[in-house]
């Protein structure tokens, strides 16, 4: 499998300004010619691994500005708006990956276009609708802008991070005994006493300074919500900022995203940085393990293992997702090639859909996308219980990976025979776009692609895709 190139030649060019120097002194600082050095800041060539190692040696810089994940991101978002039938013919990957990385900023406005476009879509699809909501206008919905925000900044927070860190080092949150540790901070720190009573999950009255948990909720939730509250309450500040640099459109947006970083901030400091990456390593990413040993649940450590993208200090890179029963995707996030459909469901083939039918089990999958790229995926099924008789209990699955060139840092590949091109079942992400042309579980045609339709024969699917 070749190795993606990567066309960053705007990026390059910025880093050489800021520098201060010409082609001719950068190219001559790093060994190469004024007009290789021209022909990469023109997107003629890709940026060589000899350049950004010498960027990194000479001048300190982090090689992760050359990442190509803000732009798979948007050269996945980009594909799955272009295969919309308006459009006649799709721009090639080549052309896409251009503008993802040298103009960014067109490509998220055209991302936006393209969804007020596909809003009044569906306006005039339902007349009644538009008519009862006459001002909705043609911006982004607040949820999705919050996802969007989360979505482009990798699922990564520094500042945050490190505050939650720094929370679970003085507070004691980073043992076992997170909840009465907690409990005591906020009492010592704020003047604030934590009481465990009546079935709301949790809730915060400043006027007498109490925080009240649900004792329904397991501990892995209180820890949670504690650790919530207390990001709230002590880091008001860091989060407020947070959300000025977002600069949301609408309240409701700002005010989701407000719980959203604040959850971060709980995650974070349940499983503190550089002590889940440490045990991440030792117990070979061992998920039961991880949860056993913070005290958290399974969901809490693949949500952990995907955001361990600090600078200097990277995990494994991983995908992590979360399914309903319906097999609508209510989480997603990837720090992999892998990128989720926007909108709808996940590949039927991904075992993340089998999990709910064998419940307490750890199931695992060597995959591979119609890119080439080859993954090793684990799904199980999560139960929320409400807590009492009647309270609902809410059940999903939760799907997590990562390439499989670092199959050999997870204890789940030890008996695998990742080197079979065989064992490698082939998923995709959207049938919209997914260009296998013999999956027997295609919903619908790929838009891009032309088809075939014989009334006198018949195989699994009733057409046939052109190549």
């Amino acid at each position: 499998m070749t190795a993606r190139k990567t066309f960053a030649g705007a990026r390059l060019g910025e880093i050489r300004r800021g520098l201060g120097m010409t082609q001719a002194a950068l190219g001559r600082s790093l060994g190469v010619s004024t007009s290789y050095l021209n022909q990469m800041e023109n997107n003629h060539r890709p940026i060589s691994r000899d350049v950004v190692q010498g960027l990194a040696e000479k001048f300190g810089l982090d090689v992760s500005v050359f990442s190509m994940d803000e732009g798979d991101r948007l050269i996945a978002d980009l594909r799955e708006a272009m295969a919309d039938p308006v459009f006649a013919d799709a721009p090639s990957r080549a052309e896409l990956q251009i503008l993802a990385t040298n103009a960014p900023g067109m490509a998220h406005a055209f991302l936006t276009l393209h969804r007020a476009y596909s809003r009044a879509q569906e306006r005039l699809a339902s007349i009644d609708e538009a008519l009862e909501r006459p001002d909705a206008g043609f911006s982004p919905l607040p949820w999705e802008e919050v996802r969007d925000f989360f979505h482009y900044v990798d699922n990564y927070l520094d500042a945050v991070d490190r505050a939650a860190e720094q929370f679970a080092r003085t507070a004691g949150f980073d043992g076992r005994d997170k909840i009465a540790n907690g409990a005591r901070w906020l009492a010592e720190r704020h003047g604030i006493s934590t009481r465990y009573e009546g079935r709301l999950i949790r809730r915060y009255d400043d006027a007498s300074r109490t925080l009240t948990l649900s004792p329904d909720q397991t501990p892995a939730t209180q820890a949670f919500h504690l650790a919530h509250q207390v990001a709230l309450i002590a880091h008001a500040g860091l989060i407020e900022a947070t959300l000025d640099l977002a600069r949301f459109r609408t309240d409701e947006a700002r005010a989701i995203a407000r719980i959203g970083i604040a959850n971060y901030f709980a995650g974070a400091a349940i499983l503190p940085y550089g002590a889940f990456l440490s045990a991440a390593r030792e117990l070979r990413h061992d998920l039961e393990a991880l949860a056993g040993r913070f005290g958290c649940s399974l969901e809490q450590v693949g949500h952990r293992l995907s955001t361990l993208q600090r600078p200097g200090a990277r995990g494994v890179p991983f995908f992590f997702v979360r399914v309903d029963q319906a097999g609508t995707i209510t989480k997603r996030h990837s720090s992999t090639p892998l990128q989720f459909a926007r909108f709808g469901g996940a590949c039927p083939l991904w075992n993340v859909h089998r999990a709910f039918e064998t419940p307490g089990r750890i199931l695992r999958q060597l995959a591979e996308t119609p890119d080439g790229v080859r993954y090793l995926c684990l799904a199980t099924d999560v139960i929320k219980p409400g807590g009492h008789f009647r309270a609902p209990t809410r059940r999903y699955a939760i799907g997590l990976g990562c390439e499989v060139r670092y199959a050999d840092q997870l204890v789940y590949a030890d008996d695998l025979d990742t080197t079979n091109a065989a064992a490698y079942e082939p998923i995709g992400i959207s049938c919209r776009i997914c260009e296998r042309r013999a999956c027997h579980q295609r919903s619908v045609p790929p838009v891009e692609k032309r088809l075939s339709i014989d009334a006198n024969a018949r195989d699994v699917l009733p057409y046939a895709i052109r190549r």
